[in-house]
């Protein structure tokens, strides 16, 4: 099944359980008021549809991902419009990172301000050599406010993500990767079919135990070990009612594919 869903300035492509999210707003993808709204329109029809299973996110073109937000609108900012601007991305992307299945991010270029914190609220990077990775907020006077203070610093520790937000300078895909910022990096061109052949590994597993894991692990982080540990025993004995745990024994023991069904 394909399928295709067109916005403004994004799209959404639907091939079998694996969804496709493209940003395009040439030439550099900037994530304007308009485009966000968008995206956190189609992140809504996307959760509301259980058939995902894994949702790709690209931008257009082979210059950015996303080069960061529209600085247009900055001027006029004040204490209260600053705050309802932040706000609206930090929902938007909550909600990715709380979604029920893998978020994959393809990195095809510049993932700067906003787009790395877009990039960031995802749950995997795929990085594309060229790519320039940096959150250059301090430079205009401001501070990332889509939660980037936040998960950048918990995904490769506060100094690392001290020196890249205080000096606001980009890092490329080599040094984002010793960082620990994304997972892999590809030829350039390379990062969405890269995607596709991890989304394709992902959806041959129960996706009831992928959505557990990514809650898990993600609830994780925020408690202590022994909390969370407890949380873990907690969603496995939850697993162990469901048809999927049945069909993934039954299949491994009969030596064939299992046929998930997410119940």
């Amino acid at each position: 099944m394909l399928k295709e869903v067109k916005r403004n300035f994004v799209m959404y492509e639907i091939n079998g359980f694996i969804y496709t999210l493209t940003i395009d707003n040439p030439p550099l993808n900037v994530l304007t008021d308009e485009l966000l709204s968008e995206i956190d329109d189609v992140i809504n029809e996307i959760l509301a549809q259980p058939i995902c299973r894994v949702l790709i996110i690209r931008g257009n073109g082979e210059k950015a991902f996303v080069a960061g937000a529209d600085i247009n609108q900055f001027p006029t900012l004040n204490e209260e419009s600053g705050k309802h601007l932040v706000e609206k991305g930090k929902e938007i992307f909550d909600k990715l990172e709380n979604a029920p299945f893998p978020v994959i991010c393809a990195i095809n270029g510049f993932a700067l301000g906003g787009g790395l914190e877009l990039a960031l609220a995802c749950d995997i990077r795929i990085a594309e050599q060229k790519a320039k990775l940096g959150l250059p907020e301090t430079g205009l006077g401001i501070l990332p406010g889509y939660g980037g203070t936040q998960r950048l610093s918990r995904l490769i520790g506060p100094g690392k993500a001290k020196k890249m937000m205080f000096t606001g300078a980009a890092i490329s895909a080599e040094e984002a990767i010793n960082y620990g910022l994304v997972e892999e990096v590809v030829p350039n061109g390379e990062s969405y079919e890269a995607s596709v052949r991890l989304a394709k590994q992902i959806v041959n597993n129960a996706p009831l135990s992928i959505s557990n894991v990514k809650a898990v692990v993600n609830r994780g982080l925020d408690v202590s070990l022994a909390e969370g540990q407890e949380l873990e025993t907690k969603y496995f004995a939850s697993l162990c009612l469901t048809q999927d745990m049945k069909e993934g024994v039954k299949a491994f023991m009969e030596k064939r594919k299992a046929d998930f069904s997410r119940r």
